[in-house]
């Protein structure tokens, strides 16, 4: 009797080993093989509708959730999206037509149980006939910055706002408009997802499968002029309280186009000599064409690189996204002064530009942006909790220091005065980057934190493809309006 037991106890010790091996195969080896495998595209479609997926998080309101469906229908549960316009660039959809977007698919194991940390709990499952759920991610957005975000975009304008905590990282706000309801891709019918879809591919500005935030591009403009007091900083070219030549125009060597302050605008005021204060407050151009001569590209390139120009910030859980550019190929005199304004071949996108603010910001020490704030299991056992990660040092406290107090003259005196909020104090700097030659058109910026001297929030507004009139104090104001909501001015 004795060894029938010990024959059985050891036939099943082998049967655990051998599930238990299968499984660590499949999920720790064979994965990512079997989740690329087209053939398995519907399959796992299929299975995120027949099993409760976990929920998507924003202040502990569930902005993509499951739904069981009634009895008798094609799948047990429904994917059910919450303010879906404002998330929609974030959550993602699960789609029979269209795929897996955004959190939604990288975030694709965790939601449906079966990630790495959710192992042990699948295996308990086997033994008690537990239904696998999926764990909850909870991000770091601030669902209250992001809807004052989202309102103050123009409905009319295709744009985007990036709010971050410059002490942690954290990404509070990350809008974009055009957007669109992520329930029209959702529907469980496939032909009503494809028409649903093909309706939305009508407006050329929506963007269905990625979020623009992270992915479009634009040039800068004089946003980017923060990186050159950071590099003429640097090497000793730019002081705080320095004067520097303001020629209404100036030619760089080698060229006869010149390059020249804006038409009509304050710069003119002082054509000569001008305070560094002046020139940052009034956006005057032939101060930093100049300057960068002396700074030279491969400085400007190691300066950006700190920011995180010419990398794509993969970690965040979006896809796709791109990487910002300060262009590598040696450029001539006259595309390097272009380039010292955010024109020529540099090209951000509106994260980068919040990430450049949050630098400055945060003393000279850039955090690594970050979206997921926690995620936790069906029982609600944490399995991941936020860390704030240092992204790089950016410059020094000193030199972070004097660009913030730079950055108040635009707001107190100059092109950005439509971004005061009254007893706030701001630090900020506008861009417009003109859109090729004679098209009248703009890309329009502001980037910039608040308060200056203990800064919370770091933001960046982009509003593309727009003429001067319409852009005039526009991003402005967008800002404005984010910060009163962000203080409860």
């Amino acid at each position: 009797m004795n060894q029938a037991i010990r024959r059985t106890w050891v036939a099943i010790v082998a049967l655990l080993a051998i599930i238990m091996g299968a499984t660590t195969y499949v999920q720790f080896f064979a994965a990512d093989a079997i989740n690329n495998d087209a053939l398995n595209t519907s399959r796992k479609l299929d299975a995120a509708n027949s099993s409760p997926r976990g929920t998507i998080l924003a202040g502990g309101e569930a902005i993509a959730e499951s739904v069981k469906n009634p009895e008798g229908s094609t799948y047990a549960y429904k994917r059910v999206y919450n303010d879906a316009k404002l998330y929609s660039g974030l959550t993602g959809y699960f789609s029979l037509d269209a795929g897996v977007t955004q959190l939604e698919s990288s975030q694709n194991q965790t939601l449906m149980g079966s990630s790495d940390d959710q192992f042990f709990d699948r295996i308990a499952n086997l033994f008690t006939g537990t239904e696998d759920q999926g764990a909850n991610i909870e991000l770091t957005i601030d669902p209250k910055i992001q809807k004052a975000a989202y309102d103050a975009l123009p409905d009319d304008f295709k744009g985007s706002v990036v709010v971050l905590n410059p002490k942690t990282g954290e990404i509070l706000a990350m809008v974009s408009k055009p957007s669109f309801d992520t329930n029209l891709l959702a529907v469980q019918s496939t032909s009503k997802a494809a028409a649903n879809r093909a309706e939305l591919s009508k407006n050329k500005n929506i963007r269905l499968y990625w979020n623009p935030a992270v992915q479009d591009r634009v040039s800068p403009g004089s946003t980017f002029k923060v990186l050159d007091l950071v590099a003429g900083m640097e090497t000793g070219y730019f002081k705080l309280d320095g004067e520097y030549d303001n020629s209404l125009k100036w030619t760089p060597p080698g060229t006869s186009t010149p390059l020249g302050n804006f038409d009509g605008g304050n710069c003119s005021q002082q054509p000569d000599k001008a305070s560094l204060r002046f020139i940052v407050a009034q956006s005057c151009n032939t101060p930093f064409g100049q300057a960068i001569q002396e700074i030279g590209q491969d400085k400007m390139k190691e300066v950006t690189e700190r920011f995180g120009f010419n990398s794509k910030p993969d970690w965040l859980g979006l896809s796709p996204t791109a990487a910002s550019v300060w262009p590598t190929d040696k450029m001539s005199p006259g595309n390097l002064a272009s380039a010292s304004i955010g024109q020529y071949d540099v090209q951000t996108t509106v994260l980068q530009m919040a990430m450049v603010s949050a630098g400055i910001a945060n003393d000279g020490v850039l955090m690594k942006p970050q979206l997921i704030k926690q995620v936790t299991g069906s029982d609600l056992k944490v399995l991941q909790d936020f860390k704030a990660e240092k992204y790089s040092t950016v410059t020094t406290p000193q030199i972070a220091n004097d660009v913030t107090e730079l950055m108040r003259g635009p707001v107190q005196s100059g092109t950005a005065r439509r971004a005061a909020v009254p007893g706030l104090d701001i630090a900020a700097k506008t861009g417009t980057a003109q859109i090729g030659t004679g098209t009248g058109k703009v890309n329009a910026w502001i980037t910039g934190f608040a308060p200056a001297d203990d800064p919370e929030v770091a933001i960046a507004v982009n509003v593309e493809n727009i003429t001067y009139d319409q852009s005039h104090g526009l991003t402005s104001t967008i800002m404005k309006n984010v910060l009163k909501a962000v203080f409860n001015k």
